[in-house]
C-alpha cells in the first residue's frame, strides 16, 4: 500500500482520510469492481446511500438502468468496469465539492491507467466535467468522443448521460442507450470505428 491509501496490486484505495465530511458520511469507501483489464471502464460521480451500503458502485435503481443499458447493446456487467470520481458518499447524497474532486482525482487516473481501457465512459454531468477538465453539455454530446490523459497516457473518452437521468426524463432513454451502443462498437471494432479522433 502506498502512503496515501493506495493499494496498486488490488487497484483500490485501502485507506483515506483526505475529506473529513466524507469520512464522517461513508461507513465504507466504495472501490471500482469489474475486470482488472477491462476494454470499457465506466466512471460515475460518487456513490449514493446504496452504493455506500454495499460497497458496490452503481447499484439499485441506477444499476438496474446501467445492468439493463449494457445488456440492449450486448454487454453485461461483469464485462466492463465500473468506478467513481469520488470513492466515499457526499452526505445526503450531494454532489462531491470540487476540493473532494479534487482529492479524489489521483486515485481515478492511477485505475484508469492500471486498467488500461480501450475506451472511458463518463457517466453524467460531474464525471464529464471533472475528467475532461472542461464544461459539457451532456445530453448534446452524449456519444461524442473526447480525451483525457492519465499516468502519461492518452485515453479516449466518450460522453454518456447518467443512468439516473433515465428515470427522471424517459426521453433521455435512447439518449443513454445509445452512447452506450457507440461505446460496444468502438471496444468491439478495437477503437477503428465511425468515430473521428479526439482532441
Amino acid at each position: 500500500m502506498d502512503e496515501d491509501g493506495w493499494n496498486s496490486e488490488q487497484i483500490c484505495v485501502e485507506d483515506c482520510t483526505r475529506c473529513p465530511a466524507l469520512v464522517d458520511s461513508r461507513s465504507r469507501i466504495v472501490d471500482g469492481t469489474g475486470p482488472t483489464a477491462a476494454d470499457l471502464l465506466l466512471i460515475g460521480e460518487a456513490p449514493g446511500a446504496q452504493e455506500d451500503e454495499n460497497g458496490e458502485p452503481f447499484v439499485g435503481r441506477s444499476g438496474d438502468v446501467l445492468d439493463d443499458g449494457l445488456r440492449e447493446v450486448g454487454l453485461a456487467r461483469g464485462d466492463v468496469r465500473i468506478s467513481n470520481c469520488v470513492r466515499c458518499r457526499p452526505p445526503d447524497n450531494r454532489d462531491p465539492t470540487t476540493e473532494e474532486l479534487g482529492n479524489c482525482r489521483g486515485y481515478i487516473e492511477r485505475e484508469i491507467a492500471a486498467v488500461d481501457p480501450e475506451l472511458v465512459v463518463t457517466l453524467g454531468k460531474v464525471p464529464a466535467e471533472h475528467l475532461l477538465d472542461r464544461s459539457v453539455a451532456v445530453t448534446a454530446e452524449a456519444g461524442d468522443l473526447d480525451g483525457l490523459t492519465a499516468d502519461g497516457h492518452s485515453f479516449p473518452v466518450l460522453v454518456c448521460v447518467h443512468p439516473a437521468a433515465t428515470l427522471y426524463d424517459p426521453s433521455q432513454r435512447e439518449t443513454f442507450t445509445s452512447a452506450l451502443e457507440r461505446a460496444a462498437e468502438y471496444v468491439g471494432s478495437g477503437g477503428q470505428s465511425t468515430f473521428d479522433s479526439f482532441g
